[in-house]
């Protein structure tokens, strides 16, 4: 059974599932024409193949540790922590403990807004 995208205005629950997440599946939260999000679970030893997107995203730690890989860098990242990457830029992850994960990927380009 798929789990549905959320709407607009709706709350999801990115709680931290302890040892359940181990065993979960990635999910798509959502998905429009300008942007993705997901929630990735990766069990420990666990490796995300080296890839690239053509959209910059951004990454969560939500629970665990894993190991964030590009140019040649590692970046190690726990509960709580975020980055950013540019579009285009190969990466991989490597979890050192069971993690889940929250995936933005930006899928089209555009103006930033202004803010006073």
């Amino acid at each position: 059974m798929a789990i549905p995208h959320a709407t607009s205005g709706e709350i999801v629950s990115l709680r931290p599932l302890g040892d359940a997440a181990a065993q979960a599946r990635p999910y798509a939260l959502v998905k429009t024409t300008e942007f993705e999000a997901m929630r990735l679970f990766l069990s420990a030893g666990k490796e995300l193949k080296e890839h690239k997107v053509d959209g910059s995203i951004t990454l969560q730690c939500l629970e665990g540790r894993v190991e964030f890989r590009f140019d040649g860098e590692t970046r190690v990242m726990m509960p709580g922590d975020w980055l950013y990457l540019a579009g285009g830029v190969s990466h991989s992850l490597f979890a050192q403990e069971n993690a889940s994960l929250l995936l933005t990927i930006m899928l089209r380009s555009g103006s930033a807004i202004a803010s006073d």
